[in-house]
């Protein structure tokens, strides 16, 4: 009789391997679907009309005529229009044939009759355009020399796929991605008007115009006063004139230019206070509003307008442009690390018990990311706006958020409002020195805000301040308000923060046989743990072990991968099986659940774990003192 082996499912390495090639041939069917569900086909009557700052001459702009063929490079349906880019196209206005005359960027805007049919033909082996907030396919390796140095140019300059962002509809159709409960939720009927306040420097058109639009398209009108772009000294081409021209176009948006580079802070200052909504929402310029996405926040402030709300921020691809809903049960709350940084943390227990565990329910957050938020103009006001002293950006996000909470105020994150945003990995403007701009606005921050909580944060910069500018009147500004500590917004609103003194190790961790200590390298959305030479500016080679001996810098702890024979940097979890490290006093670094010893490679490229053998390799240098600084405490006595 023939034995028929059991199916045993792989593990380990191989497992993963499994999971791969799944997951590549489940991307493939689905790319492959989409190719087939993405092909528009319709007829109708089209009102011809300019695009990108161009107006069509008198006689076609703006008219109605039936036609039977289009022939172009892009067709998009929006509800009951379609929106035809007719670079290098034409189409035929019954028997008489008229020419896009080569016209840049060229646009037509159809209604679609009913029973009518309007013809597309698909462009095949280049990309492939879907509404709903589908994903744009472009082999660049397909694209003729021209186009790609178009495509090419576009992420240089932006930071993203322009040339996908150009070939998308001003007026791109998304889902509807709130929770069903969202959808059931009523508002308050008298909510206040809003001013929508954008500022950008040097923005790709297709993007910017799409927030805006997205906003005329998705706000209901009674509620939506005014939208106010802000130029931050731009210099592209088609942010002058041309933005002028289609600018006048919009009713309810305008324009303010700066005559030199003020940077984010300053510009949404100046951006406010040509407002006159009774709220004032902030929007990056690349942005796509959704259905619903503002009663919910003018609800919270209309409620209590003391209330900050932060929207749901769902990514939209900066290769595809494809926008990706979150649920609400997947939100995260804001916080920050001791570096004054920006980051993502579960929500407490105690807030989602307080909420009933009710997932679309708003919830409050420590902190906000900064890039979109709404506020009452007279809590704004009342808070002393943002510090004017800021360069460019950065620290603006955490010193509002401070703000709010310690003078008086909440901050909300609302799961049921959802606006796309496109995340970039670098920032393409021209810029000053990036690391010195962030570092002295996170200094003037930590003097005006953290009270003796901000040792720590100049112990992550060798105590380096430099000139940060004069900060008398923030310091006035806070006592005049009477806000808490900031050891109360510790205690009350962020009891998850890590304080370094609660450590038993600090500092670097440096090898006893080579000049090399602890750090970390970005391996994609994953962060290694890998030998540097020592710099001693603390920095990414600043560590510290905890008294439940985790090996980590504030939220983000070490733990071993063991099928990758790698040490990773993950968010602590609070399960010390897996990221358990003792110092021993011999100087090893054991990893308790391994029973394995930290070792540096004999070509001092990895740091990895090996049995303990009590080998020079395996020793390590590391300060057996707490982080000097305050403690969550007021009886807590710093070292001298």
């Amino acid at each position: 009789m023939m034995y028929i082996r059991p199916f045993v499912f792989p593990a380990g390495r191989q497992f993963y391997l499994v999971c791969t090639v799944l997951l590549v041939w489940l991307v493939c069917v689905v790319i492959a679907a989409m190719n087939i569900l993405c092909q528009v086909h319709y007829n109708g009557h089209v009102r011809v009309a300019g695009s990108i700052g161009k107006r069509l001459p008198a006689e076609v702009e703006n008219k109605v005529v039936p036609f039977q063929k289009v022939s172009g490079k892009d067709i998009i349906q929006n509800g009951n229009n379609v929106e035809i880019d007719l670079r290098n196209g034409e189409f035929k206005k019954e028997d008489n044939e008229m020419k896009s005359q080569q016209m840049d960027n060229v646009t037509i805007l159809a209604s679609i009759h009913p029973g009518k049919l309007l013809t597309y033909t698909h462009v095949p082996n280049k990309f492939f355009l879907c509404e709903m907030g589908m994903p744009v396919i472009i082999d660049p390796d397909k694209l003729s020399p021209e186009e790609r140095q178009t495509y090419e140019e576009g992420f240089r300059r932006n930071a993203f796929n322009q040339y996908a962002s150009d070939m998308i509809s001003l007026h791109r159709s998304l889902p509807d991605g709130r929770d069903p409960e969202c959808k059931q939720t009523e508002y308050l009927n008298d909510l206040p008007d809003v001013s929508v306040i954008i500022i950008f420097h040097n923005e790709a058109w297709s993007v910017l115009l799409r927030t805006v639009h997205s906003v005329l398209d998705r706000s209901p009108p009674h509620l939506l006063k005014e939208i106010i772009l802000v130029d931050d000294f731009s210099d592209f081409d088609h942010l002058k004139q041309p933005l002028n021209e289609y600018v006048s176009m919009l009713a309810k948006v305008s324009l303010i230019r700066l005559m030199e580079r003020s940077g984010l802070t300053r510009a949404r200052i100046k951006g406010f206070d040509a407002s006159s909504g009774e709220v004032a929402i902030f929007l990056d310029s690349h942005c796509e509003a959704t259905e619903g996405w503002l009663e919910p926040l003018l609800d919270r402030i209309a409620r209590n307008e003391t209330t900050v709300v932060v929207p749901m921020i769902d990514p939209i691809s900066d290769t595809d442009l494809k926008i990706s809903f979150q649920p609400a049960s997947t939100a995260n709350a804001g916080g920050f690390d001791w570096d004054l940084l920006f980051d993502w943390r579960p929500i407490q227990e105690s807030e989602r018990k307080r909420r009933n565990y009710k997932d679309y329910l708003p919830f409050r957050t420590p902190a906000m990311p900064g890039g979109l938020f709404g506020i009452s103009r007279q809590f704004f006001t009342y808070l002393g706006k943002y510090d004017a002293g800021f360069d460019i950006w950065g620290s603006e996000n955490l010193e509002l958020s401070f703000k709010t909470w310690m003078c008086g105020g909440t901050l909300e994150t609302v799961p049921c409002s959802h606006v796309g945003h496109i995340y970039r990995n670098r920032n393409p403007y021209s810029k000053p020195d990036e690391t010195e701009t962030l570092k002295r606005n996170s200094i003037r921050l930590a003097e005006v805000w953290l009270d003796e909580f901000k040792a720590y944060y100049y112990e992550r910069i060798n105590h380096t301040l430099g000139d940060y500018g004069d900060v008398s009147d923030r310091k006035t500004l806070r006592q005049t308000l009477n806000c808490k500590s900031f050891r109360w917004y510790i205690n009350n609103i962020y009891p998850e923060l890590f304080i370094p003194s609660d450590s038993i190790a600090s500092g670097e961790i440096r090898s006893k046989v080579e000049p090399v200590c602890a750090d970390v390298v970005y391996d994609y959305i994953f962060e290694r743990i890998i030998p540097t030479p020592c710099h001693g500016n603390a920095g990414n080679q600043y560590w510290l072990l905890s008294t439940e001996n985790d090996i980590r810098r504030d939220s983000r702890c070490w733990y071993y991968v063991e099928w990758l024979s790698e040490i990773k940097l993950y968010n602590c979890h609070g399960q010390p099986s897996h990221s358990e490290w003792v110092y021993r006093d011999d100087d090893s670094i054991y990893h308790s659940e391994s029973r394995r010893c930290l070792e540096l490679s004999t070509d001092a490229k990895q740091i990895r774990l090996n049995e303990c053998s009590g080998h020079e390799r395996q020793k390590w240098v590391w300060n057996r003192i707490a982080a000097d600084g305050p403690g969550r405490y007021e009886h807590h006595v710093s070292r001298v």
